[in-house]
């Protein structure tokens, strides 16, 4: 039998480097476990911090350390020689496995390289992984789909850097709007970065600096005193959805010390929630990944407000952290499918779905 050779992309020029990283070992492992071996061949390719493409041999150095590759910072503008050479072996792949997280790795540009390389990749398309990063064509999505959500005001960083004028009404209308505590979070950023919890006009003036220093287009939204719950999404056009899970926390909110510091947050796994409930957000869940036209794999979170047992959808995360402890692949162990089968599948679905785009594509 031919083993299908698998492309395993991870690193990237992105905040999320180390946790890209993280989740790459994870599938790693899981690819030459036993049930997996007999299938495939593990071809990884590392991108370091500065975009260039490192193939096998460094690549498996660095899944074996965990440690990313000490690079220089390039200078700005200054092209890299470099930067556009793949390695040979990238022509050798028959799926590919994007595991990058952040910018650069699930907004669609790394998507739209591999489609143009004409090879089945696990996930989400261009338009999909750029709706699902960017929050606020995210919320306009959900908002089409007729899917609640928490209020929210966009706002572009010109507001923010703008005259003395401009920002202080911008700041009034924040307040007028959405009230204390608000949240300022950039639009395309993961893992909780430039994300701050605000409840004063001082912080939310410094909150917005600070997050139109990561990008130009910037979301306000409501606080609301709810259960964080999370549902999984796999397949392309009859996906299914997971059990439901929760996470609880100390902190004031969940942010990136939380997510990625062991023992900080705990995950509960099914959630302790009227079936109703969970029925509601699975649903809303396949909604929202219909809405933005998501493939493979995605993860949705939603607030359960239990004073008034309303369900808000928060956000979908098209390529959650797949590490074996992430809630992702926890979900779907906890509804009967193991990490490896988990992988396994992920890269049927990309194979199935390349096939359907080149027979679509193909004259008649």
């Amino acid at each position: 039998m031919t083993k299908l050779r698998v492309g395993l992309l991870f690193g990237g020029c992105s905040g999320e480097h180390e946790v890209s990283i993280s989740s790459a070992r994870a599938i790693a492992k899981a690819l030459t476990s036993d049930q997996n071996a007999d299938k495939y061949e593990l071809l990884p390719f590392y991108i370091q911090k500065d975009g260039i493409w490192q193939a096998v041999e460094i690549a498996q150095q660095i899944l074996e350390s965990g440690v990313p590759l000490q690079t220089q910072n390039p200078k700005p503008n200054s092209p890299h020689p470099r930067l556009w050479q793949f390695p040979a072996l990238a022509g050798e792949v028959d799926v590919w496995f994007p595991i990058l997280h952040g910018p650069n790795g699930e907004d669609g540009t790394v998507q739209g390289l591999l489609k143009l390389m004409q090879v089945p990749f696990v996930g989400t398309g261009v338009l999909g992984s750029a709706m699902g990063m960017d929050k606020i064509a995210m919320k306009m999505a959900f908002a089409q789909a007729g899917l609640p959500q928490v209020k929210y005001m966009a706002v572009n960083r010109s507001q923010i850097w703008s005259n003395s004028c401009v920002f202080p009404k911008l700041c009034d209308q924040i307040e007028a709007t959405l009230g204390y505590p608000c949240f300022v979070k950039p639009a395309n950023l993961g893992s909780s970065v430039g994300i701050a919890k605000v409840r004063s006009r001082t912080t939310l003036e410094t909150a917005l600096d600070n997050a139109a220093s990561y990008d130009r287009r910037l979301i306000v939204e409501a606080g609301v005193v709810a259960r964080e719950l999370e549902c999984a999404v796999l397949g392309n056009d009859q996906a299914k959805a997971s059990v439901v899970g929760e996470i609880t926390y100390k902190s004031d909110f969940y942010d990136y010390e939380t997510k990625y510091t062991a023992g900080l947050a705990d995950l509960s796994i099914p959630a302790l929630v009227p079936d109703a409930i969970a029925d509601k957000i699975q649903d809303m869940a396949l909604q929202a990944f219909a809405a933005v036209d998501a493939a493979g794999l995605a993860r949705v979170d939603f607030f359960y407000v239990e004073t008034t047992g309303e369900v808000l959808i928060n956000e979908i995360n098209t390529l959650p952290g797949f590490t074996a402890t992430s809630m992702y692949p926890q979900l779907w162990a906890a509804t009967g499918i193991s990490f490896p089968a988990l992988v396994d599948q992920l890269i049927q679905l990309a194979i199935e779905r390349g096939n359907t785009i080149t027979a679509e594509a193909l004259p008649v």
